[in-house]
Parts: C-alpha cells; sequence; structure tokens
C-alpha cells in the first residue's frame, strides 16, 4: 500500500466485529484531526462495507475472513474492503438503490448508495466465488484547516 501510514486488519466474518472494524477505521483515522461528520460518514461507510462482507459475501458464515487495508496520504485516506466469498453477480445492479438480495433479512438495499455518498471515491469489483473488494478514498479537511 502506497501512502506515508497504512494499517491492515483481519477478522472473522462474524456480525459482531462489523462495530470494532468501525471503531479501528476511525482510530487510524483520527490523526487527521477529522470532524465529527467526517468521522461519522467513514465509519459508516467502513460499517456497510463490513456488513456486507459478512451478510453478503459469507452468508453469515463466521469462517470467512474480512480484511481490511487502510492508508492515509497527506490529507487523504484510502480504505479497502475485502473478502473472499461468493462475490456479486451483478455489481451495476446490487449499486441500485433499495435493491438487496436478501430481502428475507430486511435490509435496506441502500449499502452501496450510502457508501458512494459519503465518501470522494466509491468503487466496487467482484468475482462470482472470487470474493468481492470495495475501496474508498475521502479527502479530510481537518479541524485545524477549519480554523486556519
Amino acid at each position: 500500500m502506497n501512502g506515508t501510514n497504512f494499517m491492515t486488519l483481519s477478522f472473522a466474518s462474524r456480525s459482531e466485529n462489523e462495530a470494532f472494524a468501525r471503531v479501528a477505521v476511525a482510530a487510524f483515522v483520527s490523526q487527521l484531526d477529522p470532524t465529527i461528520e467526517e468521522l461519522n460518514d467513514l465509519k459508516t461507510a467502513v460499517s456497510e462495507a463490513v456488513t456486507n462482507s459478512i451478510i453478503h459475501g459469507y452468508d453469515s458464515d463466521p469462517s470467512g475472513v474480512v480484511s481490511i487495508e487502510a492508508s492515509i496520504d497527506g490529507d487523504t485516506v484510502s480504505i479497502t474492503v475485502k473478502d473472499s466469498g461468493k462475490g456479486i453477480e451483478d455489481v451495476e445492479l446490487a449499486r441500485q438503490p433499495l435493491y438487496t438480495s436478501k430481502p428475507e433479512l430486511e435490509r435496506s438495499g441502500m449499502g452501496f448508495t450510502i457508501m458512494e455518498n459519503f465518501m470522494d471515491r466509491f468503487e466496487v469489483s467482484s468475482e462470482q466465488g472470487g470474493g468481492t473488494q470495495i475501496s474508498m478514498v475521502k479527502r479530510i479537511e481537518s479541524k485545524k484547516a477549519l480554523y486556519n
């Protein structure tokens, strides 16, 4: 990973690890002194990506592994969430607001839309049977910059 600072984190695809992942990324990004809104946007995007890996990639099978790579380069944070799950059959369809492949779980189908709206750049790559990778980038307008 390029950048001035980075972290890598892997964990079991268990629902209870979603909060852990969100907090770990938030702690890493806190060195940029983000605003509360920026931090909440990042935490929400990470939460959505991790939840998608757990629920859709692994069908809630706790034996899967979710990985997060994050880097900071200047005032920009890059985050990649990966799984080796079943992959997405139709990425363009999955990116449509309100689409869900698991309506029986009362999923809202807004995960990709939320990630896309909260981040400056957002990409999804997926291969049937080979997993999914979500890449997100956000520039942090630190509180220090707002008051100078």
